[in-house]
């Protein structure tokens, strides 16, 4: 049992090495409020003409509403580990291209 746990105390030591937290900041430029889903962290809705401090860790999913309703939801993006820390997402601009893309599709 001792070698059990202690095992699990090592992987999960070394999980949390690998793991990267970068800080950042979402920026909403338009005059409409931004409705976002982050599984696990939070549904922040961001207001016209804002900024939001947040952390994400590599892998992180972060999804909107393409139509504005809260019903389908759309993947935004998934932190990468190339991303500096205290970068500026243009949140407004980000769903304008995710929307391009969709429509393509």
């Amino acid at each position: 049992m001792k070698k059990i746990f202690f095992t699990l105390c090592i992987s999960f030591f070394f999980a949390n090495l690998n793991a990267q937290n970068i800080p950042m900041t979402f920026h909403n430029g338009s005059f409409k409020s931004i409705p976002l889903i982050i599984p696990g962290v939070m549904n922040p809705n961001l207001n016209p003409k804002s900024n939001s401090g947040v952390s994400l860790d590599v892998g992180q999913k972060v999804y909107f509403f393409p139509n504005g309703k809260k019903k389908n939801k759309e993947l935004l993006f998934i932190v990468d580990a190339t991303w500096k820390k205290d970068t500026i997402l243009q949140i407004d601009e980000i769903i304008e291209k995710r929307k391009i893309e969709l429509l393509e599709k």
